[in-house]
C-alpha cells in the first residue's frame, strides 16, 4: 500500500477514535465511529485477495448496521427526554437498543459471527488494530452510559461470550481465528463488570490491549499464521518464542502473570455484588479458553514437530528482537506485583 495512503488511513483512525472518546453529543460520537469504520476498510482489503475483500464487506455491513442502531437509540432517547447528551441515556428502550448496537460493534455473542471471519481475512497488522484500537470507542460509549444500562442483559451477553469464545476456539488451527475467539472471551469479562465498576472494565481493556499487541506483533515478526508454522518457528527466533509462551499464559490469566490481575479483581467485585453464581460460572468458563492458550503455548515451545519431513526448518535470523515487542512482553508478564500502584492510578 502507498505510504501516503496508509498515513491518511491511520490518521483518520486516530481522529475517529479521538472524536468518539471526547464527544458529549450522540451525533459526534456516531460521526467518530463512521470515520473509524471507513478508515479501516482499505487496511483490511489491501492485499486484494478475495478473502480480504469478503472480510472488508462483512465488516462494513455489520458496522453500518450497528452505527444505524446507535443513531436510532440516541434519537429514541432524544425524542422521549429531549436530551442529546451521551450520559443522559435515561429511556430504558434506548438503553437496550444501544447495548445491542455496541455488542454488534464489539463482536459480543450473539453478534459475534463477523469477527473471526474478518480477522481471518485481514493481515496480522490490521488484525491488531481490529482487536485493540477499534474496540476502544464502543467500550468508551458503554463506560459513559454504564449507569443507565440493563445489568441482566449485559450479564447474559457476557456469560454467552465467555462460553462461546472459549468453546469455539478449541478446534481452530488458524492462529488469527484463535485470537478472535480469545478477544470475544475477554470482551465477556469486560461486559460483566461494566455496570458495577466501569473503571475495572477500562483496566481490563488496557491490559488486554497490551497482551494482544504483544502476541500479534510477535506473530507478525515470525510470519506465523497457522499452528503448523508455529511449531517450526522455534528455529527462527528462540527468544521470541519464549516471550510468546509467557504472554499467551498471561492472556489465559494464570496467577504470577499480569493477565491474572483483571480476572482476580472482576471475580472479587462480582462477589461483593453478591453475584456468586455468575463469578463461579465466569471462572469455570475461563478454563475453556485456558485450554486453547495452552495448546498455542505447547505449539510454541515444542522443539520437534511430529511430522518433521513435511516441514522445512526456518533459518535463524540474526536480527535483534524489536524493542517495542520486548517492552510490551515484559509488561505483559511482570505487572502483577505492582497491582496496588496500577489500582491507585486507575
Amino acid at each position: 500500500m502507498n505510504p501516503q495512503a496508509k498515513l491518511i488511513f491511520m490518521t483518520s483512525l486516530l481522529l475517529g477514535t479521538t472524536i468518539t472518546i471526547s464527544s458529549n453529543h450522540w451525533i459526534m460520537a456516531w460521526a467518530g465511529l463512521e470515520i473509524n469504520t471507513l478508515a479501516v476498510l482499505p487496511l483490511i482489503s489491501k492485499s486484494h485477495h478475495p478473502r480480504s475483500v469478503e472480510a472488508a464487506t462483512k465488516y462494513f455491513l455489520t458496522q453500518a448496521a450497528a452505527s444505524a442502531l446507535v443513531l436510532f437509540s440516541s434519537m429514541t432517547n432524544a425524542w422521549h427526554t429531549g436530551q442529546w447528551d451521551i450520559t443522559q441515556l435515561s429511556h430504558p428502550t434506548s438503553g437496550l437498543i444501544l447495548t445491542s448496537a455496541i455488542a454488534m460493534k464489539l463482536g459480543l455473542v450473539p453478534f459475534h459471527f463477523w469477527f473471526p471471519e474478518v480477522l481471518q481475512g485481514s493481515p496480522l497488522s490490521t488484525g491488531l488494530l481490529l482487536s485493540t484500537i477499534m474496540k476502544l470507542p464502543p467500550i468508551t460509549l458503554l463506560y459513559m452510559t454504564s449507569p443507565s444500562l440493563n445489568p441482566t442483559l449485559l450479564t447474559i451477553l457476557a456469560l454467552l461470550s465467555t462460553a462461546l469464545g472459549g468453546w469455539m476456539g478449541l478446534n481452530q488451527t488458524q492462529v488469527r481465528k484463535i485470537l478472535a475467539f480469545s478477544s470475544i472471551s475477554h470482551l465477556g469479562w469486560m461486559a460483566v463488570i461494566i455496570v458495577y465498576n466501569p473503571k475495572l472494565t477500562l483496566l481490563n481493556f488496557y491490559l488486554y490491549t497490551m497482551m494482544t499487541a504483544t502476541v500479534f506483533l510477535t506473530l507478525n515478526s515470525m510470519k506465523v499464521l497457522k499452528l503448523s508454522t508455529l511449531m517450526t518457528a522455534w528455529t527462527k527466533v528462540p527468544s521470541l518464542n519464549a516471550m510468546l509462551l509467557l504472554t499467551l499464559l498471561s492472556l489465559a490469566g494464570l496467577p504470577p502473570l499480569t493477565g491474572f490481575l483483571p480476572k482476580w479483581l472482576i471475580i472479587q467485585e462480582l462477589t461483593k455484588q453478591e453475584m456468586i453464581a455468575t463469578a463461579t460460572l465466569m471462572a469455570l468458563l475461563s478454563l475453556l479458553s485456558l485450554f486453547f492458550y495452552l495448546r498455542l503455548a505447547y505449539c510454541t515451545t515444542i522443539t520437534l514437530p511430529p511430522h518433521t519431513t513435511n516441514h522445512m526448518k526456518q533459518w535463524r535470523t540474526g536480527k535483534p528482537t524489536n524493542v517495542l515487542i520486548a517492552i510490551l512482553a515484559t509488561m505483559s508478564i511482570t505487572l502483577l506485583p505492582i497491582s496496588p500502584l496500577i489500582l491507585a492510578l486507575v
